[in-house]
């Protein structure tokens, strides 16, 4: 038995006192839905002699550099997102590995089950896709289509994914789908989980007068699934002004 009688003998003296402060008003997403503003101000107060707060002041990065360490220290508060089981795989484009995080990376031009509603009048079945380079983070996707097979570098431009049930700037409606990611889930179990979600959703409707690709993408998915043939870049609408590098913020 681990004798802790020391442990009460310790006292323990306030230094530091944070209040936080919280923007109460809402805002509107890209699509015009209001969401709260999670925008917050941080003050921090030292500990007088007396026990008063004085010296407000906004909190500071040694401060923080400080509450980090702190944090991390703290087992209940260790987590695995986004880190890799090993060397890092080597279609990641881009990682950034913090609570609030996000992974960019790429498939090669390949063959998948693709899945539609009857009223599409689609066959459910496997065809050809175009290269992807997929953005995602715990609770968002984004994917865009790329020409060619090669590895795309950050000038590389993106065209829009040639699916349904996606908005103009890349974003995908995920409908239903229950998302099952937390703070613990590794890298490589992250991006195959946004994969296996995204392709084993049913393709249903266009959203806006949002077109992505040249023709109709009825008649597109009809062709790919009867032909079996491999997926025409030519088809591709290019995505305005947006280089893969412009993923990065």
């Amino acid at each position: 038995m681990t004798n802790i009688s020391e442990q009460f003998n310790n006292q323990f003296a306030p230094v530091k006192a944070l209040l936080i402060y919280q923007n109460q008003a809402t805002q509107k997403d890209n699509y015009g839905y209001e969401t709260d503003n999670n925008e917050v101000y941080v003050e921090s107060y030292d500990i007088g002699k007396r026990g008063q707060p004085i010296n407000a002041h906004p909190l500071s990065i040694a401060e923080m550099v400080t509450l980090n360490k702190l944090f991390q220290a703290t087992e209940e508060l260790k987590t695995n997102y986004l880190k890799p089981k090993g060397l890092l795989p080597a279609n990641v484009l881009y990682l950034d590995a913090q609570a609030e995080g996000y992974v960019v990376w790429y498939t090669p031009p390949m063959e998948a089950e693709l899945f539609f509603v009857p009223d599409l009048q689609i066959p459910t079945g496997k065809a050809h896709i175009p290269a992807m380079v997929w953005k995602a983070s715990k609770n968002s996707l984004n994917v865009y289509a790329l020409k060619g097979k090669s590895k795309p570098n950050a000038n590389t431009p993106l065209y829009h994914a040639p699916y349904f049930n996606i908005y103009e700037s890349g974003n995908v409606c995920m409908g239903t789908v229950q998302i099952a990611i937390d703070r613990f889930t590794r890298l490589e179990d992250f991006i195959s989980k946004w994969e296996t979600y995204f392709f084993n959703s049913y393709f249903s409707h266009t959203i806006g007068s949002h077109a992505g690709a040249k023709i109709d993408l009825v008649s597109l998915w009809q062709e790919q699934l009867a032909t079996g043939k491999s997926f025409s870049s030519e088809m591709l609408n290019k995505h305005h002004n947006l280089p893969l590098k412009n993923l990065i913020k």
